[in-house]
């Protein structure tokens, strides 16, 4: 007899391999097999053992033309064609017919081979009524399993005794990119990770014992891809079998991998692909050892940048940074940091290096960035200020080390361009200071800590007084009184301007409301309010608008102050936002008038009710020289304009500013700053309004 169960280029069955299988089952007697095969698109049986003849009852010739439907009465073609499946395995219980024409039950599992094109049958009567009870509980639980997980998108797997595997579903097989008869049995182990095979076994021999388990498992496709899973395990108990699992398998590579690119979307700058500042404090604090000395920090600022941007475009500029990213990492050590801290800063982070190593490393960044490169058909040479701190005892927390470094680099910002600085501890200590007192100062803004005092201003006509000015003033509970030439630009550099503008507007409507209340008539007419040239934008109309609204004051009690020189950075912006305040109905005065550099034809284009002279025109009064406020105050009245002369401190300096023609005058020498309670007294004694 010969069988063949290859076909030309067909060699993932060894001819070796099949003629053993084919021996041991031919010359057994406990087995009955039968090979089926399509001839004429018709499954025949070809080839039987011992076995077979025995069970059927067929002889061997009778055997092997015998159409395997005519064994199996009870299927209908559709049924023939789950039981003879090209990609998988099947089993079921089913009377078989003998050639006597009797009805044998047996449980038959066929098995294709690898060309698809023959099935070897398997068929074990269950001759007793216990078995075949025992067996078509366990035919029922598998029906039952193939047709829910059969065409399901959830990989699954069920056992029905210990590791071995019974049956997988096709969702399995494409995840595994494996054929069923390749998983059945143990051989779904080899589709798992070497590295978590162990783990597998483990999570299984849980489930056996009863519980539910799952486990994250890196599951090895035939390709030699890897797919990342999350496989959970349930109990399952078939009777007459044993204890087995049901195992189903959640892909997780995509999810994994989408979660990882978010990850590194939020710690890194996604321009140069750098570390941001997030990346770098969590790297900083993981590294960070307080007293051990093995950080250095060097931050980098780009000099000219600005110039760059405005010059050859933002195009440009990005590609700057690009390349300076790509530089920084070529010159650094392989274990050093680069990071983006924002905009044009980068920071690098050492390990176990000193000072003289850490300055060396600061020479050579500086001397790799100075290289040309080619932006817009133009060669700019970057150079960078350099902040250098190392790592010392004083240093408590990561923050700290980062802080220093940045205070170092506005150092060599203030040593000139291009420097290279090591951080100065007495400078240290000073911006330290400058931080602590920022966050004072946002703490008084927001406790109103910060108050007001109104210095009266008087009309050169009748001496009588026409108006405040709010001044504001902070006393620090340990330092004492704090200057407003301290306070106030410190708000500017640190963003807390906006705010602090907010609080001198709202308190002086306040206080002009609570003066209305109190004196009646006797109030003052008007309050000058300072605006800085950070709040000269579209939002001031409206905040004066609300302020006034929210204390029920007419606009014409309010006269907002601005300096020339905040007026002269965009004049056109400058020019809309004052058209604005005066549809409002709110008075414009340009504060320190003479000190800056206007120019004439914008300032006849300004829509401004007044000019203030500025203090140290009024001072040169004293020795004599009258040039100057002479001259803006006849500029002020050829543009029909008012002016306020301040910083008069003597009876002297005010006489000659009202023969000058000076409108309005204040200073110490007639009315000093007061507080809201006390201006309410002074005012109740001097005069009414003269509104």
């Amino acid at each position: 007899m010969s069988v063949s169960m290859s076909r030309p280029g067909d060699d993932r069955v060894p001819a070796e391999i099949v003629t053993s299988v084919f021996y041991s089952a031919t010359v057994s007697d406990n087995l009955a097999i039968v090979v089926a095969e399509m001839v004429a698109g018709r499954a025949r049986v070809s080839w039987g053992n011992a076995g077979a003849v025995e069970l059927l009852g067929y002889g061997l010739d009778d055997l092997r033309t015998l159409p395997v439907e005519h064994l199996f009465p009870s299927l209908g073609r559709g049924e023939l064609r789950l039981l003879l499946r090209r990609e998988r395995s099947a089993r079921m219980t089913l009377p078989v017919r003998t050639a006597s024409g009797a009805a044998v039950e047996a449980l038959v599992t066929t098995t294709p081979s690898p060309s698809g094109r023959m099935w070897t049958v398997r068929i074990v009567s269950t001759s007793n009524e216990l078995e075949r009870a025992l067996r078509a509980t366990a035919d029922a639980h598998e029906r039952r399993f193939s047709a829910l997980t059969e065409r399901s998108p959830v990989p699954t797997l069920l056992s029905e005794q210990g590791m071995r595997l019974a049956h997988v579903n096709d969702a399995f097989c494409s995840l595994v990119g494996r054929r069923a008869e390749q998983l059945l049995g143990t051989g779904w182990l080899d589709a798992v990770h070497g590295d978590d095979l162990d783990t597998v076994v483990e999570q299984v021999s849980a489930a056996l014992d009863g519980q539910e388990v799952e486990a994250q498992v890196r599951l090895l496709r035939e390709d030699g891809s890897v797919r990342t899973t999350v496989m959970r395990f349930a109990h399952l108990f078939t009777p007459g079998v044993g204890a087995g699992f049901v195992g189903t398998i959640e892909d997780i590579t995509d999810r994994l991998a989408f979660e990882a690119t978010l990850a590194h979307q939020a710690n890194h700058d996604p321009l140069t692909g750098l570390p941001n500042r997030t990346l770098l404090a969590r790297y900083v604090a993981d590294r960070f050892v307080p007293g051990a000395g093995t950080l250095a920090c060097l931050f980098l600022d780009l000099d000219n940048f600005k110039v760059v941007n405005d010059s050859l475009g933002h195009t440009a500029g990005d590609e700057l940074l690009t390349e300076v990213a790509d530089r920084l990492r070529s010159v650094v050590r392989p274990g050093d940091l680069v990071a983006r801290f924002g905009g044009d800063e980068f920071v690098v982070v050492c390990e176990d290096v000193d000072q003289p190593a850490a300055v060396a490393l600061a020479e050579r960044i500086t001397a790799e960035l100075a290289r040309p490169v080619r932006l817009g058909g133009v060669d700019v040479r970057p150079h960078a200020s350099v902040g250098v701190t190392v790592q010392t005892g004083e240093h408590a927390g990561a923050e700290e080390l980062i802080r220093d470094c940045d205070i170092a680099m506005y150092q060599a910002k203030a040593g000139g361009k291009g420097r290279i600085t090591v951080l100065d501890q007495r400078a240290r200590e000073q911006a330290r200071d400058k931080l602590r007192l920022v966050a004072e100062l946002r703490d008084a803004i927001e406790r109103r800590e910060v108050t007001l005092l109104y210095q009266p201003i008087f009309s050169t006509d009748d001496g009588r007084p026409v108006a405040v000015e709010s001044l504001a003033r902070w006393t620090h509970a340990d330092r004492g009184p704090i200057s407003p030439a301290v306070f106030v630009p410190l708000a500017e550099e640190s963003g807390l301007v906006a705010a602090l503008g907010l609080l001198v507007l709202d308190e002086t409507c306040r206080q002009l409301a609570e003066w209305d209340r109190v004196l009646g008539p006797a109030a003052p007419p008007r309050a000058n309010v300072n605006v800085s040239a950070l709040q000269l934008d579209a939002n001031l109309p409206a905040q004066v608008a609300h302020a006034l609204a929210r204390h029920a004051l007419d606009p014409s009690r309010i006269s907002v102050e601005i300096t020339e020189s905040a007026l002269m950075k965009d004049p056109d912006s400058a020019r809309l936002v004052l058209h604005a305040l005066r549809e409002l109905g709110v008075e414009v005065a340009i504060d320190d008038f003479g000190t800056g550099y206007s120019s004439l034809a914008y300032l006849r284009h300004l829509p401004v009710d007044c000019l203030k002279v500025d203090r140290s025109f009024v001072a040169e009064l004293a020795h004599g020289h009258t040039e100057i406020a002479s001259a803006v105050i006849a500029l002020a009245r050829s543009l029909d304009l008012r002016t306020v002369a301040e910083g008069v401190e003597t009876a002297e300096q005010a006489a000659e500013l009202g023969r000058l023609g000076a409108t309005y005058l204040q200073g110490f020498a007639l009315g000093q700053p007061m507080t809201g309670a006390d201006a309410a007294t002074w005012f109740a004694t001097h005069g009414e309004s003269t509104r």
